[in-house]
């Protein structure tokens, strides 16, 4: 390699394009001060709406990107590039790219749906088939959130679309259910008494609307007595618990007793009767077949033929 001559090209072309040269460096400082500007006048702007914080992060990304991308652009066209070519490149380059990620990108567009219909936020309780827990992060390619025994899980936007969420946390206000189960010699009125005062002792518990407790069915083994209260969601759990415990001991407390689930047996000790006829089977009858009574008529006739072709036969060779 002649580097004389590499030396001299480059010297050339400094020397040919030094006010493109010059303009470069001026539009690119120009351009990262416009846009670092850009940037912070669009943040406060996007913190002054209600729009989700995780929208706002989105929406700073893509416009930094084609902020960015605009800046290159010119940048390249000014020292003499070709910009619809790049512009071509790059096209191809991000179709590559998308049938690369089709997985992330339906990730990205669910998000996004997440995000706009405002299917819950962060705080929010949610069940996604067999995952349930609190929101912690909603980024547009998952969902983290933490279970009730403090693991993190992280749901793929798509599940979640795709899937059938309940938000347990969309209301501020959540209604607990209870099932009590009794034995059958318990007084009905004695037990909805116990389980309401049980709930309206319990400060968290909303007086209006009251307390309910109502017989359900008659269960296997015992009376079962459907209840339920309200209270605020994030109190769930500890009202759960709280109404759960203190019933059991106002039940033992006044002799209400819980049954186990009970089958009963009894031994059977006389003689099932069993009648029955004492006459022999009949004997067969068979049935008659069109088809099959022919094919006997057949077989009868070339037997009787087969025996007189052997009687004469036999007479033929006797007088021999």
């Amino acid at each position: 390699m002649d580097w004389n001559s590499v030396w001299e090209t480059i010297k050339n072309y400094f020397a040919d394009n030094v006010w493109n040269i010059v303009a470069f460096f001026a539009a690119l400082v120009i351009g990262i001060v416009v846009i670092k500007v850009l940037m912070v006048i669009l943040r406060k702007v996007f913190a002054r709406t209600k729009i989700e914080e995780v929208t706002r992060n989105f929406l700073l990304t893509i416009l930094r990107f084609l902020l960015w991308l605009v800046l290159v652009l010119i940048l390249l066209s000014i020292i003499g590039v070709q910009v619809t070519g790049v512009i071509t490149a790059l096209s191809a380059a991000i179709l590559a790219v998308g049938m690369a990620l089709q997985s992330n990108i339906s990730n990205l567009a669910n998000g996004i749906v997440i995000v706009a219909t405002k299917m819950f936020k962060k705080g929010d309780y949610i069940m996604v088939g067999d995952k349930e827990g609190s929101v912690v992060e909603i980024h547009f390619l998952f969902t983290t959130i933490f279970t009730k025994d403090n693991k993190k899980v992280t749901i793929p936007n798509s599940m979640i679309v795709n899937s059938a969420v309940v938000n347990a946390g969309a209301n501020p206000r959540r209604r607990v259910d209870f099932t009590f189960p009794v034995a059958y010699e318990s007084d009905v009125e004695t037990v909805k008494k116990i389980v309401t005062d049980v709930m309206a002792s319990d400060g968290r518990v909303y007086l209006d609307p009251a307390p309910f407790c109502k017989l359900k069915e008659f269960g296997a083994s015992s009376l079962d007595f459907f209840a339920n209260c309200w209270c605020d969601a994030s109190d769930y759990w500890d009202v759960y618990y709280y109404v759960v415990e203190h019933v059991f001991n106002e039940f033992k407390r006044n002799g209400i007793s819980i049954p186990f689930q009970q089958i009963e047996m009894r031994e059977r000790t006389d003689v099932a009767p069993t009648p029955y006829d004492e006459a022999p089977l009949p004997e067969r009858v068979e049935k008659e077949r069109p088809v099959e009574q022919s094919k006997l008529a057949e077989l009868k006739h070339a037997y009787g033929e087969a025996k007189q072709k052997i009687a004469a036969h036999k007479h033929k060779k006797t007088e021999d």
